[in-house]
């Protein structure tokens, strides 16, 4: 009796096709769910002068808005429902030349919480397509053409409507939930906007120095020279955006990129920096968008954060 014959399937196809389909999953998973798992990520640290009333930070970054996310300005505005004592944007606000419109929808509800905002590049020039695999060779370069957005209307939004405060190189005090509070910031480390070497002596105008008053540094991409700066300045606490918090990262590991100088741990959360003699709560936020042209997220769902800050021991 003939014996029915036949082949099974070379193992190296067989894992190929399972790594091919897995690879397929992914990007479904990425591209299709991921990017719209909007989360809020709770944190407390310990950051103001003893004997202050608690501070409720509402962080938010790198929105980068195109005017039809309209699942993602919904999300931002349903955030005023916290009724957080502060706002501090991180910056990269806009993702497109008419990227102010869902700005808006988003963050009307939040007129009249006192906040504070720096630049982005991206609040300023738009995106432009890159190769994502360059991001492995070290931060991205500036584009040859940018497309120049309306910088001046958004910072108008933002002061005269909303009542935020810039700190694009800049110092302010503020009264945030009885406490004074003073604030320090820089325009967008990664092109080089920053200017350090203002900040002393704007620093200086606020007035005398006082033990009593909180300090707060805030900057879009948290390069090392800034959160050392910002450390020798007596902040308190830091606030940062730009790393994406990788955007795509390894399960179980985390970021493989940062786009700038920051330890990879530290592209994303709530972690401590040092410098000196002094150590200081460090919020990087992991941002609520992406660039339209890398409509990604893996392993590291958009956020904001709602920060408590506590009287120090």
């Amino acid at each position: 009796m003939p014996v029915a014959s036949g082949r099974s399937a070379h193992p190296a196809l067989i894992a190929l096709g399972a790594v091919g389909a897995a690879g397929v999953a992914a990007a479904v998973w990425g591209i299709g769910i991921e990017r719209y798992l909007f989360t809020l990520r709770e944190e407390t640290a310990p950051a103001l002068a003893p004997g202050s009333a608690p501070i409720r930070v509402l962080h938010i970054s790198d929105a980068h808005m195109a005017p039809w996310q309209h699942r993602k300005q919904d999300w931002l505005a349903s955030l005023a429902q916290l009724k957080p004592d502060l706002v501090v944007n991180t910056g990269d606000n806009l993702g497109h030349r008419d990227g102010l419109e869902g700005i808006r929808r988003s963050f009307d509800p939040f007129a009249g919480i006192p906040g504070v905002f720096v630049h982005g590049s991206n609040d300023v020039v738009g995106p432009s397509p890159r190769n994502p695999l360059r991001y492995f060779l070290g931060p991205s370069k500036k584009q040859q053409e940018p497309e120049t957005l309306d910088t001046e209307a958004m910072d108008r939004y933002f002061t005269e409507e909303l009542g935020w405060t810039d700190l694009d190189n800049a110092a302010a005090r503020l009264t945030v939930a009885g406490n004074t509070v003073d604030f320090f910031g820089v325009n967008d480390a990664h092109r080089d906007w920053d200017r350090l070497d203002l900040l002393p002596a704007a620093i200086s105008d606020l007035g005398a120095p006082d033990a009593g008053i909180t300090k707060l540094g805030v900057t879009h991409a948290p390069y090392q020279r800034i959160l050392n700066g910002f450390t020798s300045l007596g902040a308190d606490a830091i606030f940062g955006g730009h790393t994406h918090g990788g955007q795509v990262c390894l399960p179980g590991y985390g970021a493989l990129v940062a786009n700038c100088d920051i330890p990879l741990k530290q592209a994303k959360g709530l972690s401590t920096w040092s410098h000196g003699a002094r150590s200081v709560p460090l919020n990087v936020s992991a941002g609520c968008g992406h660039s339209i042209y890398a409509p990604v997220r893996f392993a590291c769902r958009p956020e904001a954060t709602l920060l408590t800050l506590t009287p120090r021991a």
